[in-house]
């Protein structure tokens, strides 16, 4: 099983990339998010995932902990392959899956093409008991940045761009057009 991989990033297309460790070049799956970060010529580190099937072994990367430990909870659940994993990791950060999980709300999962409510209330009901989260973490203030990104998302940003323009953001804002504005003003500078 190959767990971490550290290498050059030789190619990348819209899901994955190609890392060159050591002259071997291994094909690896990422999140769209992690395929912003990976920048073509670029050293990368990255955390595996090894998915083994009958006629295939396909390796799923990550660039945050949290990412590989959610994708792992979701890939345990019947209906969930990987790739449906990483289409909801595309959805929202990892910690507004977690609320929208401990909250049973189901309307992020439903955002991921093939996942209707029916998965996803299996998703909720076989996670809710296994998802942690910081006391700490506000609901509406992550649902409100998540909500922020998506609009940034219909407007033509890129996830990556979304959540970069909206680090800083005072931790109770609420409002989702107070969260877009604090945005577009950072990605006008």
């Amino acid at each position: 099983m190959i767990g971490f991989l550290s290498g050059k990033v030789i190619n990348k297309d819209n899901e994955k990339v190609i890392i060159n460790v050591g002259g071997v070049g291994y094909v690896v799956f990422l999140t769209e998010l992690g395929l912003e970060h990976c920048i073509e010529g670029q050293e990368v580190d990255v955390s595996i995932y090894t998915h083994v099937r009958e006629q295939e072994i396909s390796l799923y990367g990550f660039l945050q902990t949290e990412e590989k430990e959610i994708f792992e909870l979701l890939i345990g659940i019947s209906g969930i392959g990987p790739k449906a994993a990483l289409k909801i990791l595309a959805v929202a950060d990892v910690q507004t899956i977690k609320l929208a999980i401990i909250n049973e709300d189901i309307s992020i999962l439903t955002q991921v093409s093939g996942i209707g409510p029916k998965i996803a209330k299996k998703v909720v009901a076989e996670l809710s008991g296994k998802i942690t989260t910081p006391v700490n973490v506000v609901v509406k203030d992550a649902l409100a940045q998540n909500d922020a990104i998506n609009a940034l998302r219909s407007m033509g940003y890129t996830i990556a761009e979304a959540r970069n323009a909206l680090e800083g953001l005072p931790k109770d804002t609420t409002d989702v057009g107070e969260c877009v504005k604090y945005a577009l003003k950072n990605l006008g500078k």
